[in-house]
């Protein structure tokens, strides 16, 4: 005899299926984005990549961080593969820092984000431009990387709204048991 799942399992299997489609949904919106126009235009795939890893486990943060960096790779032209390990590391050490450490304010999400998006820039300008030892190649850093980066974190605001208001209606909520009631009713 076949057991069947009840009621809110569905609905959270629903809801969770909904999220993660939204999150890719955004994800591929904004590589088109990304894809368009100039070249001076922010990374904002890094920020959306951040956003998701800080509500979610180890395993889909770094399956996103790995898919944003590809998409990053191909829409900068990049070697494939580098910004792909690069978020996927970032967004595996940034989910267990906010699961053990950190409280989901939008204030520790600016501070990382500021500081992976600068070292994600200053890597890419290290082993793109500086390492080659071409001339006058600081003036690279000085005028397009250090814009890029600070237009990263400025979208870092946008997607972090965005991601939280697809997060208040799909995230499920945690479910207190009667002893974690009673403990926080008495304390």
């Amino acid at each position: 005899m076949r057991r069947r799942t009840t009621r809110e399992k569905r609905i959270l299997y629903v809801k969770t299926s909904l999220r993660w489609l939204i999150y890719y949904l955004i994800i591929f919106t904004e590589f088109i984005y990304m894809t368009t126009g100039t070249w001076l235009k922010p990374i904002i795939l890094l920020p959306t990549a951040l956003a998701i890893a800080v509500n979610n486990n180890q395993y889909g943060s770094v399956v996103t961080g790995a898919v944003c960096g590809f998409l990053i790779d191909i829409a900068c032209g990049k070697l494939f593969g580098y910004n792909s390990v690069l978020i996927a590391f970032f967004c595996i050490v940034i989910s267990l820092l906010f699961e053990l450490y950190l409280r989901n304010k939008f204030i520790n999400y600016m501070i990382i984000t500021a500081a992976s998006s600068y070292l994600q820039c200053w890597l890419d300008y290290k082993f793109y431009y500086q390492m080659w030892n071409y001339n006058n190649v600081h003036l690279i850093f000085r005028r397009y990387t250090i814009k890029i980066w600070v237009y990263t974190v400025i979208s870092a605001v946008i997607v972090y709204f965005l991601i939280r208001l697809v997060n208040r209606f799909l995230m499920p909520k945690k479910h207190l048991s009667i002893e974690e009631a009673i403990i926080t009713k008495t304390q």
